[in-house]
């Protein structure tokens, strides 16, 4: 019952990401690099450290509300998930809704099949289109997979929408819209704004698994570009941007250095970053006028108790 879709550029886009990127004054990866198969595991470990709230507290909303959110989605569904990851909220999603199709898209090959043949197994009969894709691009899905859904559901759990800037949020959503189409709905996780030091603690944990998640996108980039990087001359850093209102992941460079990707060269100085990911947090309201400016109307939004997180609801015009 598994139907999948590469959809992803050629290594060549990869290529022109990266020197992009590293071409700017502030220097620049896009974090979907950070998840080769090495950066999934590591990204896994994440969600399980003490100080990082953000899994283990939307799981405890998952648990309390996914009926109820079920019940806002509707039957006969095609409900589309951004970012799968290992889908331990999904299956508490899709074993409440029981979707007409179930359409995972993510850009880590190995993660999402593993995650399709475990829900595969979980849910015997339910259709699967699995599509490799990049979500920061437009994604040409498949529409002739859907089957007969009485309507197009969006799930992007995770807080992941909190990787785009706010303009990049909002043109995400807007661009989901048309595919979604009349009556569609989405069911988005946003991490909410609290205590900078609770904050800060989540991206620098004692252990410091989250310095090698973040270092470990050069390793990826030497693997896959043949590019010199020595992880020993960066290090890991992250901060709360109150201006931003977000966190942000920098690698920085230890002392002054030259890294050679596919005989281009690029010039580090000292003390000089590569900006790696933002992870933006916004308020209840905000996020809900963010879906309005993209044609979304809110409807519900369910958080735990400590309003650390929050799932929206959102639903388009008929």
């Amino acid at each position: 019952m598994i139907t999948f879709h590469d959809l992803l550029p050629a290594q060549q886009s990869m290529l022109a990401d990266i020197f992009a990127g590293l071409s700017q004054p502030q220097k620049r990866i896009p974090p979907k690099y950070f998840y080769d198969a090495r950066g999934c595991e590591l990204f896994d470990a994440i969600c399980g450290l003490p100080e990082y709230y953000p899994t283990r507290t939307e799981l405890a909303i998952m648990r309390l509300n996914a009926r109820a959110m079920a019940d806002r989605l509707g039957p006969a569904c095609a409900l589309i998930e951004i970012g799968c990851g290992n889908s331990e909220k999904t299956r508490l999603l899709l074993e409440a809704l029981r979707p007409q199709i179930f359409v995972p898209v993510d850009i880590a090959r190995e993660q999402l099949e593993s995650s399709c043949n475990a829900l595969a197994r979980l849910l015997p009969g339910m259709p699967i289109l699995a599509l490799r894709a990049d979500f920061a691009q437009p994604i040409a899905v498949p529409l002739t997979g859907l089957g007969q859904a009485r309507r197009r559901a969006l799930y992007f759990p995770g807080s992941t929408i909190g990787n785009f800037t706010r303009p990049e949020a909002a043109a995400f959503l807007a661009r989901w819209a048309p595919l979604l189409g009349a009556g569609g709905a989405a069911l988005i996780g946003v991490d909410l704004r609290k205590d900078d030091a609770l904050l800060n603690a989540a991206y620098n944990d004692a252990q410091g698994v989250t310095a090698e998640f973040n270092l470990n996108v050069l390793r990826h980039i030497n693997h896959a570009l043949g590019a010199d990087f020595d992880l020993a001359a960066f290090s890991h850093r992250a901060y709360y941007n109150g201006e931003h209102g977000r966190i942000e992941m920098h690698l920085v460079s230890l002392r002054p250095q030259r890294v050679t990707i596919r005989g281009h060269e690029f010039e580090f100085c000292a003390g000089e970053t590569i900006h790696t990911e933002n992870s933006c947090k916004y308020g209840i309201a905000e996020f809900q006028d963010l879906g309005r400016a993209a044609g979304f109307e809110p409807l519900e939004c369910w958080t735990d108790e400590r309003s650390l997180f929050s799932v929206h609801y959102f639903s388009l015009p008929q």
